[in-house]
C-alpha cells in the first residue's frame, strides 16, 4: 500500500494547512513543544523521544529540525497518514502503528532504554477518562526521571460558563491568521478518499475505525483535571507554558 513521493508531498501539504484550522497559532505551539524538549534533553547524546497521535509526522518533523540527534519514535493508529509520513518525513522518525491506550500498546513501541520525553498534539483528548489515566501511568513508567511529557491539545475552562467565550476567542484567532481561509477536515479526508492512489489505505482506516468506534469518546476535559490526572498518574509537577483561548501546551515532569 506504499505512495510515491509526489502524492505524499502533496498530500501532506494540505494536511499542514487544513490543520491551521483546529490549533490556535499551531506553527507556535510546535515551537513551544520543541523548546520544553529541547531544554529538557540540553547535553544528552541521543535523546530518545515519542511522539503520541503523530499524524503524518508534523510534530515530528520539527522536532528532529532542531534536535536532529534525537531518536524518535512516532505511534499512531491510521495507516493512511503513518503511510504518508512515512514517505514524506522518512527521516524524521520511526513509525509504529498501534492504537495508543488499547491493552499492549507500550510493548509494540519497541523501546531499548528510557524515553528523554514524550509529546503528543491535539490527539490525547479522544481518550476516555480511565485511559487516558492509564496511558499517564504508563507513560511515566516509561520516561527517565527528569523526563517530561509535553501535550498541546484543547483544554476547555474547568467553569463551563466560560466554555464558550475561550472557543470564540480561539476561533477568531485562527481567522486572523489565516486558518479560515483552508479547507476543512471532512474536505480533506473527502477528497483523499477519491485520490486512486490512496484507496487501499482510506479502506483500511475506514475499517479500523469502524472496528474502534471512531476516534473514541473523550470528555474533553479541563487543563486542572489533566493535571490531577498526570499527578495520579507518578508525574512530580505539572504546569501549563503556553495558552491561548482553550488551547494549551501542558508539561509534566517525571520526579527523580
Amino acid at each position: 500500500m506504499g505512495i510515491s513521493m509526489a502524492v505524499a508531498g502533496r498530500w501532506v501539504e494540505r494536511w499542514e494547512r487544513q490543520q491551521q484550522r483546529y490549533a490556535v497559532d499551531r506553527e507556535e505551539r510546535f515551537t513551544v513543544i520543541t523548546d520544553v524538549v529541547e531544554y529538557v534533553t540540553a547535553g544528552r547524546p541521543r535523546p530518545l523521544l515519542l511522539d503520541l497521535g503523530c499524524g503524518p509526522g508534523s510534530l515530528a518533523a520539527r522536532l528532529v529540525g532542531r534536535l536532529p540527534d534525537a531518536e524518535i519514535v512516532a505511534a499512531d493508529m491510521d495507516p493512511l497518514l503513518l503511510e504518508l509520513g512515512r514517505t514524506h518525513h522518512a527521516d524524521a522518525a520511526r513509525y509504529v502503528d498501534t492504537v495508543i491506550g488499547a491493552d499492549g500498546w507500550t510493548d509494540t513501541l519497541g523501546l531499548d532504554r528510557p524515553l528523554d520525553a514524550a509529546v503528543s498534539t491535539t490527539a490525547l483528548h479522544y481518550l476516555p477518562e480511565p485511559v487516558l489515566l492509564d496511558t499517564y501511568r504508563r507513560l511515566a513508567a516509561m520516561l527517565r526521571p527528569g523526563g517530561v511529557l509535553v501535550n498541546g491539545d484543547h483544554f476547555p475552562p474547568s467553569d463551563a460558563s466560560c466554555a464558550g467565550i475561550t472557543a470564540h476567542v480561539g476561533r477568531r484567532r485562527a481567522e486572523r491568521t489565516g486558518g479560515h481561509a483552508h479547507e476543512d477536515w471532512h474536505a480533506w479526508w473527502g477528497a483523499a478518499a477519491r485520490d486512486p492512489e490512496l484507496a487501499d489505505l482510506y479502506a483500511e482506516r475506514a475499517r479500523r475505525h469502524e472496528a474502534h468506534g471512531g476516534k473514541g469518546t473523550g470528555e474533553d476535559l479541563a487543563l486542572e483535571r489533566h493535571a490531577e490526572l498526570l499527578v495520579g498518574a507518578g508525574f512530580r509537577h505539572v504546569a501549563p507554558v503556553w495558552r491561548f483561548g482553550d488551547s494549551a501546551v501542558l508539561v509534566a515532569v517525571v520526579g527523580d
